[in-house]
Formats: structure tokens, C-alpha cells, sequence
């Protein structure tokens, strides 16, 4: 990976939701600008924020998409980046391990 580039895993298994009144939401509907969370695998030697086996939140209208060993990946730029959940953040005692 070079400069500030991020690589990601999007979680395919995105199948039917459910509302939080219950209401079950096909995988086909159509929704409007979502954002979408993926797993980092790989960054560039300028990346400060992410490091891999973090999630991250994107807009998936802004990517490129490529294809490794039959797998496909997104590759983004970090400041595409909405948001960063990561288990290492978890140990301070007021962190979420989810930062904006």
C-alpha cells in the first residue's frame, strides 16, 4: 500500500434488516446514502488514524474497487474515512472505542 491509502474487506453477509420496530427490511430495498462499515486490511506508510483489523465507516459511493486473489477489495484514501471502531481504543475508562 502506499501514501494514505486505506485497503478494506466489505462484510458481504449485509442480508435482510430489521427495523427497531421489528419490521424485517429485504436486502433488495432500496436505501438512500448509506454508509457502509468494512474491515481494514492493509494501509499506506502515511496512515496515522487506521491500522488493520479496525472497522471503519465509508461512503461506498466514493470508492475503488480491485480484485486480489479472487477477493475483492475497496481502496480508499484515509480522509474518505467517516469513522473508526477499534478494540484498541477500548482501554481508557471513558473511551467507546469509536472515534469520528
Amino acid at each position: 500500500m502506499l501514501h494514505d491509502r486505506v485497503l478494506v474487506r466489505i462484510d458481504t453477509a449485509e442480508g435482510e434488516r430489521r427495523s427497531s420496530g421489528g419490521i424485517v427490511i429485504p436486502a433488495t430495498a432500496a436505501v438512500g446514502r448509506r454508509l457502509t462499515w468494512a474491515d481494514v486490511v492493509a494501509t499506506g506508510q502515511n496512515v496515522r488514524t487506521v491500522e488493520p483489523g479496525d472497522r471503519v465507516l465509508f461512503d461506498p459511493e466514493d470508492r475503488g474497487e480491485v480484485e486480489v486473489r479472487g477477493v475483492g477489495y475497496v481502496l480508499l484514501r484515509e480522509r474518505d474515512l467517516h469513522a473508526v471502531a477499534s478494540e484498541r481504543l477500548e482501554g481508557s475508562d471513558d473511551s467507546t472505542g469509536l472515534y469520528l
